[in-house]
């Protein structure tokens, strides 16, 4: 979904594409259509083209939102105790390599809990 939206008054006139100051918007003239272009990485949010535009097609409310978008999905690795979300599968597999062995997932509050047993364990063995 884009943040720059033209609704049904638009009728292709590019007086929004020729006053762009950032050139953020460009047109396609291809096998009998015209397609206008935004590109979001150049836009300066200033809203020239909606002050402009004649029909009153952009929908400047949609740049100034900022809504998030989900770009990227993954799958999550919880606590073996607590069962909390610790991190991702992704990067589990990242720390398990760097390792070189299979990280255990722990949250914090448990992994501080680990290391205490762990603790314990040895100086158990060095008292005897």
């Amino acid at each position: 979904m884009s943040c720059f939206r033209v609704n049904e008054n638009c009728n292709g006139c590019l007086v929004c594409v020729q006053n762009c100051p950032t050139t953020a918007l460009k047109y396609i003239d291809t096998n009998g259509k015209r397609e206008i272009l935004h590109n979001i990485s150049r836009c300066a949010r200033c809203g020239h083209c909606w002050r402009i535009c004649p029909q009153n097609a952009i929908e400047f409310k949609y740049l100034l939102d900022g809504e998030f978008e989900s770009v990227a999905s993954f799958d999550l690795v919880h606590c073996q105790v607590c069962g909390a979300p610790i991190y991702t599968t992704n990067f589990s597999k990242t720390i398990s390599k760097a390792l070189e062995n299979d990280a255990v997932a722990l949250c914090p509050e448990h992994k501080g809990l680990e290391s205490i047993k762990l603790w314990e364990k040895l100086s158990f063995k060095k008292a005897f």
